[in-house]
């Protein structure tokens, strides 16, 4: 049972972690389970970003949007359907009911776990072995252990844009929050949040307009996959602004936001009801008093660690998106495993070699894992390069949904599958069965020859790879 601190409890625990996210929650209920006293310190809500305000919030949205989408395609399958309206206060409900269903699932786990206290309040190192929490309730508290944990994640980032703090700019936190969907909403940023976000409320019925910096959208991307992207994004009525870079921003004379914008053809104004600033996330460390533990942060702020995850502290480890690298929810609970291994089994759990697959949740799906064909030909290998259309896939043909590519990179030499990106419908499904290939050593060969259920997505990966070789 948790337990409620009182300012004459003992300060003495064995672990103490700070942050009750992805990694943060499981690893403190399971040091508790094992013996060890321990203190979980979380400033506002447990379950982290990806409870709160990032992964669930958000899916649960676009899987609203996708409903809309489809609901105005209805002919497209010969059913015919009234205008369709959006509800978005009641999205939000739905939306915030599975959060807080989440959020009760993992503060339930804390609450059952014997010798766990959670303690509400800012931590900050006192000390190299000392934490000082200034309570949520009021009063401070002071800690030591052995073992610190930070998993005190990212927040949204703001840009340096003249002009921002005097308009009501969007997070993606707060632009769940709106009551109506926007009329015209501008966004800046061509990452996953900024695709996100535009193509969920472009199928709310706002206007949209993208503007990105760079030549391409999704910058980590082969080129040829991006282009397919903002192909979708445009057939679907978003307006992508590429090499283009915002100026200053203002509040025009009939209260509309008005953005100035750089672009190759010199200089020009955007004016829409709403603007999303959707630049990225900068970690949680600035209230940390990291010097006081002898830990330094890099210039972009987060904590550096090695592949067993440790800082330059001993006894101090950082998990999740705080230690930069890739800032997805299945990195951080992994995060959570290898320190578990390592601190209750003894084991040398570490993050090299670590596969990373990922799924931007715009619609179809861009699921991607291993290397990209530029990382490929950047690091002088000796590969090649299967590639379809999906509408190449019968699955996709038969349901209707033939926008997006599969590609994959295969080394010429092992035949061993590289990496691959499936730009399609239920693209992070597709793409985890060839990574669960390049996990066990399956030549591409192997799944090119392979028989699988008939009409499927997954069973289009023989063409892909039979197409390779044509």
């Amino acid at each position: 049972m948790t337990q409620t601190i009182k300012q004459d409890a003992a300060a003495s625990y064995d672990a103490v972690i700070i942050g009750a996210g992805q990694a943060g929650v499981p690893l403190s209920t399971e040091l508790a389970r094992a013996g060890w006293k321990t203190a979980l310190i979380e400033q506002e809500q447990v379950g982290g970003a990806c409870v709160n305000e990032g992964c669930t919030p958000t899916k649960t949205m676009v899987a609203s949007a996708r409903v809309a989408y489809l609901a105005r395609r209805a002919a497209d399958y010969g059913v015919q359907t009234g205008k369709v309206t959006v509800d978005l206060t009641k999205i939000r409900r739905r939306k915030r009911d599975i959060v807080e269903s989440f959020r009760g699932g993992s503060l339930r786990r804390i609450e059952g776990a014997e010798g766990l206290d959670l303690i509400m309040g800012e931590a900050h190192f006192a000390g190299p072995d000392t934490i000082e929490i200034r309570l949520n309730g009021g009063g401070i508290r002071t800690l030591s252990a052995d073992t610190i944990v930070i998993n005190t994640g990212t927040r949204s980032r703001m840009p340096p844009l003249p002009g921002l703090d005097g308009v009501p700019a969007l997070d993606s936190t707060s632009i769940m929050e709106l009551d109506e969907a926007p009329e015209h909403l501008l966004v800046i940023g061509g990452g996953y949040i900024g695709l996100e976000f535009g193509q969920m409320f472009r199928r709310f019925g706002s206007q949209v307009t993208l503007v990105q910096r760079s030549g391409q959208l999704l910058t980590r991307e082969d080129p040829d996959v991006a282009e397919a992207v903002a192909g979708i994004l445009r057939e679907d009525g978003i307006d992508v602004l590429l090499e283009t870079r915002p100026v200053r921003v203002q509040s025009s004379d009939d209260g509309r936001i008005a953005l100035t914008v750089s672009t190759p053809a010199g200089e020009r104004v955007l004016t829409g009801s709403h603007l999303l600033a959707a630049v990225g996330r900068v970690p949680n460390t600035d209230h940390l008093n990291l010097p006081a533990a002898g830990i330094q942060v890099n210039e972009r702020g987060f904590i550096p660690v090695n592949d067993r995850l440790e800082t330059g502290a001993p006894g101090v480890y950082a998990l999740g998106d705080v230690k930069g690298g890739p800032a997805f929810t299945h990195i951080s609970y992994d995060d959570y495993r290898i320190l578990r291994t390592n601190l209750l089994q003894g084991g040398d759990a570490s993050t090299a070699g670590r596969l990373v697959p990922y799924t931007v949740f715009i619609d179809p799906q861009l699921g991607r894992v291993g290397l990209t064909e530029k990382q490929a030909r950047a690091e002088g290998l000796n590969f090649r390069v299967a590639k379809i259309p999906m509408s190449w896939v019968a699955r996709a043909l038969e349901t209707a949904e033939t926008r997006g590519l599969m590609k994959a990179v295969v080394d010429a030499d092992s035949d061993q599958i590289l990496g691959a990106a499936i730009l399609g419908v239920e693209g992070g499904e597709v793409m985890t069965v060839l990574q669960m290939a390049m996990m066990g050593g399956v030549p591409y060969t192997v799944i090119r020859d392979g028989v699988f259920a008939h009409p499927t997505l997954s069973e289009s990966l023989n063409n892909l790879f039979m197409a390779m070789e044509s």
